[in-house]
C-alpha cells in the first residue's frame, strides 16, 4: 500500500512539474520578440492596436459601444523600426486621421460606430499600402 501512494505522488509530482513547465515556457514564448532585432515601441503599439481592434469589432458586430483600451494617441510619440518613415509628412497625416476617427469613435454611439470602425481600418490600410505593407493582411481581418 505505501508503494501504491509513493507512485501516485510521485505521478502527481511529475505532472504538476510538467504542467508549470509547459506554462512558464509559454509565458517565456509570449514575452520574445516577434521581430529577432527586437521590436520598437511602434511595433509593439501596432500590435495593441490590432488587439484593440479585435475587441471593438466584437462589439460593434454585438451592436454594443466599442470601449477603447489602446493608447492610440502614441503612433504619434512611439519610436519606430524605421524612424526615418514615421518621420514623414506622410505618416503624421495617417497618424492624425487615425487619431481623430479614435477619437469620435470613443463619443459614438453603438449605431454610430461601425462606419467610423470601418474609417479607422481604411486608414490603417492607407497606411500601411503607402509606407509599411507587411500588416496588410493582418490588417484586412479587422474588416466588417
Amino acid at each position: 500500500m505505501k508503494i501504491f501512494l509513493t507512485t501516485i505522488a510521485i505521478g502527481l509530482f511529475v505532472i504538476i512539474m510538467s504542467c508549470t513547465s509547459e506554462s512558464s515556457s509559454e509565458a517565456t514564448q509570449a514575452r520574445k520578440p516577434l521581430n529577432p532585432n527586437g521590436d520598437s515601441e511602434l511595433a509593439i503599439l501596432m500590435r495593441e492596436l490590432y488587439n484593440d481592434g479585435e475587441r471593438i469589432k466584437s462589439d460593434i458586430l454585438a451592436g454594443k459601444k466599442p470601449v477603447i483600451h489602446a493608447d492610440y494617441a502614441a503612433v504619434l510619440t512611439a519610436t519606430a523600426t524605421e524612424p526615418e518613415k514615421a518621420a514623414s509628412p506622410a505618416y503624421h497625416a495617417f497618424a492624425q486621421t487615425y487619431i481623430e476617427t479614435m477619437k469620435a469613435l470613443e463619443k459614438a454611439s453603438a449605431e454610430d460606430a461601425g462606419q467610423l470602425y470601418v474609417s479607422m481600418v481604411k486608414t490603417c490600410m492607407d497606411c500601411h499600402t503607402r509606407l509599411c505593407p507587411g500588416p496588410k493582411m493582418r490588417i484586412r481581418k479587422l474588416e466588417l
